[in-house]
């Protein structure tokens, strides 16, 4: 009997939705990922998914592959709503040719993206993929950078997020390292550029997928991803809560959520948090989680550089960036990590209209031959140069040190910050009291009976004069020295008066971030 052509549409659909095969599918589960589809159905509001280009199959010829078409050819695309609001998206399909990407894959992909920068709404990448399609040769290099070229179109114009559920190597890593966050599950997602035999050949190293370029490597060392999740389920939750903070595009502002944490909230507990002594750490985290709206805080790059904080939170239910320096960690210093990872959050923020929040506490940059030989300098000014870059509203509270060319960098009143202030016992100068006490006072020490005693006496002295927000707030660096338990007010009301704000920028093509 001939198929009708509705019953023809019908077994075809149906066939799109099974990709590889049941038993392709059961061996995904077996390895402890979801499917293409499923990921989608946990990302997605329900019933919100509309597919496009499940009929697509590639059109390769060599090596006996016209004899194996499988519909969607490995990637599922299309637009959705999260919270009601509109993504496009595209989902890899390990079940079909190990998600390789073929010259008609990169097509699907670069359809959504554009349609994404069309009409203006974020773009989401769920990579599961053994690379590119090794029968298709430079068509499939050609789909690849067809890709890289439009991640680099929309940067700073629609958020673009990247989960990382499977296996995600060679070329295909630069899509994901391009947009904007990465998130990695864990134990089932690597990322590198050569596998595991090609560098045992090549450096005669040992080494699995896992601890090349496992989740635990890219958050904790290299600085990759930006989270990391022990399953695909919390992947796409995570993957929501993200967006909850991010606008649609760049001329849009960020989600307003209304909360029931009071604008006017002092926080007496703030008061006493920072330790008298100056060398005696703290948890930076606890003076952000009790500043920002009650369950907001949502830090980014937990595990790496974690001498510097950076996180999405929401005060009085407006959206802002936070960036910390964290004493708990090297004292709070400035390293090279710690910097990279602080100018790149400032840039998202300030390309997507996030007012910036900074919380300083940092006795100076790290010293060493260690960061010297690195870079610090260059990549020192790459925080320097976001911070004076961003146009976003950027309000500063020094909660204790803020020292030397620390100061400066960590958005101080010079590089333009909007609003700067300082609790009672913070301590702005080129340095810390004794070390500035030594070299000021080195000839009166040396000389003195009691060198000791002469320079516990100049360092006093220092700190009487120096070691203190006041000589900051009589040259008008520091616009008000506050009780740490009114900040959460003042913030709030400092962002409201400041969500009309407008600077202008010189007329150029793009500025030469010292990268």
């Amino acid at each position: 009997m001939t198929e009708t052509p509705l019953e023809r549409l019908r077994r075809m659909r149906e066939a799109s939705l099974v990709g590889g095969g049941e038993a392709r599918i059961a061996a995904q589960h077996e390895k402890g990922k979801l499917t293409a589809r499923e990921r989608i159905d946990l990302l997605v509001d329900e019933g919100s998914f509309v597919e496009l280009d499940r009929f697509v199959t590639h059109r390769c010829t060599d090596f006996g592959m016209e004899e194996n078409k499988i519909l969607g050819d490995g990637v599922v695309t299309g637009h959705a709503l999260v919270d009601g609001r509109p993504i496009y998206l595209y989902s890899q399909d390990f079940t079909v040719f190990g998600g390789s990407l073929s010259e008609t894959q990169s097509e699907k992909i670069c359809k959504i993206m554009d349609m994404a920068m069309k009409v203006g709404v974020p773009v989401v990448g769920l990579c599961d993929s053994g690379g590119a399609r090794i029968q298709e040769g430079v068509s499939s290099l050609g789909g690849y950078a067809e890709i890289f070229w439009r991640n680099t179109q929309a940067s700073g114009v629609i958020p673009q997020l990247s989960a990382i559920t499977g296996p995600c190597a060679g070329g295909a890593v630069y899509s994901p390292a391009i947009t904007d966050f990465i998130c990695m599950v864990e134990g089932n997602s690597y990322m590198h550029i050569t596998g595991p035999d090609v560098v045992k050949t090549v450096t005669h190293e040992e080494v699995t997928s896992e601890e090349l370029g496992g989740a635990a490597i890219h958050s904790e060392r290299s600085g990759v991803s930006h989270f990391t999740a022990p399953d695909g389920k919390t992947a796409m939750a995570l993957l929501r809560t993200l967006l909850s903070y991010l606008p649609l595009n760049n001329a849009e502002d960020p989600p307003f959520i209304e909360t029931d944490d009071p604008r006017d909230r002092e926080e007496p507990a703030l008061d006493d948090l920072v330790p008298e002594d100056p060398q005696k750490p703290y948890d930076m985290n606890e003076v952000i989680s009790r500043v920002v709206d009650v369950g907001s805080w949502l830090e980014v790059q937990e595990a790496y550089a974690r001498n510097m904080i950076t996180g999405f939170a929401r005060l009085g239910g407006h959206v802002v960036g936070v960036v910390a320096n964290q004493p708990a960690v090297l004292a709070g210093c400035l390293d090279i990590d710690a910097s990279v990872k602080g100018a790149r959050f400032i840039r998202f923020c300030d390309a997507f209209n996030i007012p910036v929040v900074t919380f300083e506490d940092v006795p100076g940059f790290l010293p060493g031959t260690e960061q010297e030989y690195a870079g610090i300098i260059r990549h020192g000014a790459k925080l320097l140069y976001a911070y004076c870059e961003a146009t976003v509203p950027k309000l500063t509270v020094i909660t204790r040190k803020a020292y030397g060319g620390a100061y400066d960098v960590m958005a101080s009143k010079h590089v333009r910050a909007d609003v700067n202030l300082a609790w009672p016992g913070s301590m702005i100068a080129v340095m810390g009291a004794a070390g500035a006490a030594r070299i000021i006072h080195r000839r009166d020490i040396a000389a003195a009976d009691d060198p000791e005693a002469e320079e516990a006496k100049r360092t006093q002295e220092y700190e009487e004069t120096f070691n203190n927000p006041y000589k900051a707030a009589a040259r008008g660096f520091v616009d008000d020295v506050i009780e740490a338990r009114t900040t959460r007010p003042y913030l709030i009301r400092s962002l409201e008066l400041l969500r009309s704000k407008h600077e202008a920028k010189p007329v150029r093509k793009h500025g030469n971030i010292p990268l």
